[in-house]
């Protein structure tokens, strides 16, 4: 018997509630994004107001922290609903080098092609590079049946179009521009 919190509980707990016991590392996660979440958007009401009518430089930061603190309100939601980390999971991975790839085999992956797609940006520019890149590191991460290329290329077009596009258009940033294709050239 614990002399703070009574007497332990057999796992699996058989409570109908969540208690800390029961919860897992992404509760705790989610936890921590909401608390990021909450602390960017109380610092978001100190950024300066300009005097002239223009919109207030607090606006973006504060729809990105919106839709954040959404998102991480849902992956508490998921995350409660979860239940507890199975603890016959093993996260132990192989001894040595080989082990080591392995084990972070994905964080690899995306790092490489990364490292890909930032040095082909001057040849291909943003538009294609990126396109490019989300489509292979889908691939290389969800697998190469016809399907999965179909919804790949598809994500891929849209996401990294779209947000060219906004980018490009609709905020008017000059995104890097490649050899293949130049939308600043006149």
């Amino acid at each position: 018997m614990h002399k703070c919190f009574g007497p332990a509980l057999p796992y699996p707990y058989p409570s109908r509630g969540v208690s800390v016991a029961t919860v897992n590392r992404d509760t705790y996660v989610a936890i921590f994004l909401l608390l990021f979440c909450g602390v960017f958007i109380d610092a978001t009401f100190d950024i300066r107001e300009p005097d002239y009518g223009v919109l207030m430089p607090s606006t973006w930061p504060r729809v990105i922290l919106a839709v954040m603190t959404v998102l991480s309100m849902i992956y508490l939601i998921q995350s409660l609903k979860a239940g507890p980390s199975n603890p016959d999971c093993s996260t132990e991975r192989s001894p040595g080098f080989v082990g080591f790839f392995v084990y972070w085999r994905n964080p690899i992956i995306c790092f490489v092609m990364f490292f890909f797609f930032l040095w082909s940006l001057p040849f291909l520019g943003m538009l294609i590079g990126g396109v490019s890149f989300v489509f292979l590191l889908m691939c290389m991460l969800g697998g190469w049946q016809p399907r999965q290329l179909a919804v790949h290329a598809l994500v891929a077009v849209f996401a990294v179009g779209g947000m060219w596009s906004l980018f490009t258009f609709g905020l008017e940033v000059m995104l890097p521009e490649g050899r293949i294709y130049n939308p600043y050239a006149s």
